[in-house]
């Protein structure tokens, strides 16, 4: 059985978003625990000239659901001006983009296969089919995204392993 174009990008994100809901639910208990007010952590970079840990959420969501929105019109760039969010504000945007691509059936994303797609950037192009650029630009980014809020939070303290970030994995179903 072929990989859908469904398959490469809601199921992906649909991995590793609920780890990601998790580990800002271990992060609020842990900061909780400590006597830490979470909303210190939302600015908190790696290093100096990354962007800061609600970025990071952020970008996990438009490189997933602002991705797959992309990809229904031809078209897909940078977020632009986000809005301020507390550390409450991205849990809850974390899971309202869960149940967005949850909503989502199969069948509308893998009519999308092989569609011309581009990735705009000041006035730049850079062309892809539907599946190049879930393969090679959305997926790496989000990784990338995911990861980087991950390692703030364990900087931070929070007591995550890598379980915490692999979500609930596709296996190949049991024989009955």
């Amino acid at each position: 059985m072929a990989t859908s174009l469904y398959d490469l990008s809601v199921a992906s994100y649909l991995q590793i978003l609920p780890a990601v809901s998790g580990f800002l639910d271990k992060g609020l208990a842990h900061f909780t625990a400590a006597g830490i007010d979470p909303n210190e952590i939302v600015q908190a970079r790696l290093a100096p000239d990354m962007l800061p840990f609600s970025f990071q959420i952020d970008a996990v969501v438009h490189q997933s659901l602002g991705a797959i929105d992309g990809l229904k019109v031809g078209v897909f760039g940078p977020p632009g001006e986000l809005p301020a969010r507390d550390y409450a504000g991205l849990q809850t945007l974390v899971k309202d983009t869960i149940a967005a691509l949850q909503a989502i059936k199969p069948a509308d994303i893998n009519a999308l296969e092989g569609r011309d797609m581009a990735f705009e950037m000041r006035g730049r192009q850079v062309p892809f089919t539907a599946e190049t650029f879930v393969m090679s630009f959305s997926l790496p980014n989000f990784y990338f995204h995911a990861a980087t809020a991950y390692d703030i939070l364990r900087q931070k303290g929070v007591p995550l392993g890598k379980r915490d970030f692999l979500g609930p994995m596709r296996t190949r179903p049991q024989a009955a």
